[in-house]
């Protein structure tokens, strides 16, 4: 998916992805959206956001922490016998 309303500019909330044309960072409207269950509440209180930008923020945040897949490489068992004397 391409990003188009999330940006990231050093100048801007220190370069944290935010919605584009505003200071609302990504994790600001994952906060807002488990803070505010009624949708048009939260659209009220933040008129910067809409639908769209709201829909990549939650894609941006699903990016960050996709689960990645890791194939683990089964190795042979070397025991070993400690003898203590």
């Amino acid at each position: 998916m391409q990003f188009d309303r999330i940006v990231r500019d050093p100048a801007i909330v220190n370069g944290q992805p935010c919605i584009k044309g505003t200071r609302l960072t990504v994790s600001r409207v994952l906060s807002a959206l488990a803070a505010y269950p009624d949708h048009k509440e939260l659209l009220r209180n933040y008129p910067s956001l809409d639908d769209e930008a709201i829909q990549q923020a939650l894609a941006y945040a699903a990016a960050a922490v996709e689960d990645r897949v890791i194939e683990l490489v089964r190795l042979p068992c070397v025991s070993r016998v400690l003898s203590i004397t």
